[in-house]
């Protein structure tokens, strides 16, 4: 299987909007994580192969993950962004059933793209 494919990111000013997307095919589970400077990475969504979704309390509200199995592609929407939003967003994908947020449990991973909030 081949890695996971991610967009590009970019600078939005904050309260703004801005759609990610990852390609990945035969994964049962899939995710976004980020990371901030200085901190540790940390779950921000995960959708099943049923469209089962969770999210990170801290985006709630706020971000939307779906997939297209038939495009093999991951999208994350990101609406009314915020400065603490900013970081270094990847797309992770897992054969596991049920979802996880460790970062561990998922074994492929994007190359990863900065998005941006600015104030």
């Amino acid at each position: 299987q081949v890695r996971p494919v991610q967009s590009d990111g970019g600078s939005v000013q904050a309260g703004g909007s801005l759609r990610l997307s990852c390609t990945a095919s035969g994964f049962k589970c899939m995710g976004w994580f980020r990371q901030a400077q200085g901190k540790e990475r940390e779950a921000v969504a995960s959708i099943d192969i049923d469209g089962k979704a969770t999210y990170g309390d801290s985006v709630k509200g706020r971000f939307t993950i779906s997939r297209d199995n038939t495009k093999a592609t991951l999208y994350l929407q990101i609406d009314s962004l915020r400065p603490e939003d900013t970081g270094m967003y990847y797309c992770a994908s897992s054969r596991n059933t049920i979802c996880s947020r460790r970062a561990s449990e998922y074994s492929y991973w994007g190359q990863g793209t900065q998005v941006t909030a600015s104030s």
